[in-house]
């Protein structure tokens, strides 16, 4: 049992769920800091991690499916894409079971918290699950920072503050767009990993639609930046002038900057090289999320 959990954690790509529950953690504590259904709150949680974990399966899905049409995009994909599938340790059914499984159970809070909430619940739940499952044909035009934008932000944040306090919050969209800029930021850099992978199999991400690594990774810096200007926003917002610890990341952001700019000039692409850089993106939105609760809890 417990190595059927490990390995589902390891092919759900469950790694990125820090960045899922620190973004629920942010507004789950602005949301009991005003009053708000713990209960209900902690719900939201089940059902967004599970909806983050069908999506990343279903990424895989999509992507293996692209892959396997052809020989030359197999054999240039990156290590760690699809790696069970191509390996062959899972199946596409098994997947497509795994992928229902968590879906299901996503879909029974939803329904749980639409008695306990009222008719947001759906309107948000359907939006979410519908761009959470079709995430990879998205990112296969280039879409897939607004797709993430929209999910980990405003949907999110909108979607754990309505069910806490059934209404919706200018201020709790500001915040959304300030914590969930990182969260873009992260995924960029996996993107800008790929970047190879993706032109080679014809994929269009915005990186490849750039078409320069060098000039693509600008765009990391201006995520980033836009965050911390919500971030700024919002404390004006909520009277909250802790709200400038967050600023206390941007060395951090300038370290993950200086890394993807020399994973694009060397050689190394190995896996764990690969891996290194994509957990420092993460830790940079991780630690802005932490402080960003800190400063909430603090006023």
């Amino acid at each position: 049992m417990i190595k059927k959990i490990k390995f589902f954690i390891e092919c759900s790509r469950a790694f990125a769920l820090p960045v899922t529950i620190l973004s629920w953690l942010t507004v789950f504590v602005f949301g009991l800091k005003s009053g708000g259904n713990i209960f209900n709150g902690l719900l939201a949680l089940v059902g967004i991690i599970l909806a983050h974990l069908a999506g990343n399966m279903a990424d895989d899905y999509i992507d293996y499916g692209i892959l396997s049409r052809d020989e030359k995009m197999m054999a240039s994909a990156v290590e760690t894409k699809c790696c069970f599938l191509r390996d062959g340790t899972i199946t596409l059914n098994d997947l497509k079971k795994m992928i229902a499984i968590c879906s299901i159970i996503a879909i029974i809070t939803g329904i749980i918290l639409f008695f306990k909430s009222g008719w947001g619940v759906v309107l948000l739940m359907m939006s979410g699950g519908i761009l959470t499952l079709t995430y990879a044909k998205f990112s296969l035009v280039g879409m897939s920072e607004i797709i993430i934008g929209l999910l980990f932000g405003p949907l999110m944040f909108e979607g754990v503050w309505y069910v806490m306090k059934k209404s919706f919050s200018v201020e709790v969209l500001v915040l959304s767009i300030a914590v969930v800029m990182f969260t873009v930021a992260f995924l960029y850099i996996h993107t800008l990993l790929d970047y190879d992978c993706d032109k080679i199999s014809h994929k269009k991400t915005l990186c490849c639609r750039i078409n320069d690594k060098g000039k693509a990774l600008i765009l990391f810096g201006l995520f980033v930046a836009a965050g911390y200007i919500a971030a700024i926003l919002f404390g004006f917002m909520s009277s909250n002038p802790w709200i400038l610890l967050t600023l206390l990341t941007i060395p951090f952001a300038f370290l993950v900057y200086m890394l993807m700019k020399n994973y694009n000039a060397g050689e190394d692409k190995s896996c764990e090289h690969f891996y290194f850089v994509l957990f420092k993106a993460r830790d940079l939105m991780a630690v802005f999320s932490i402080l960003m609760t800190c400063a909430i809890l603090l006023k």
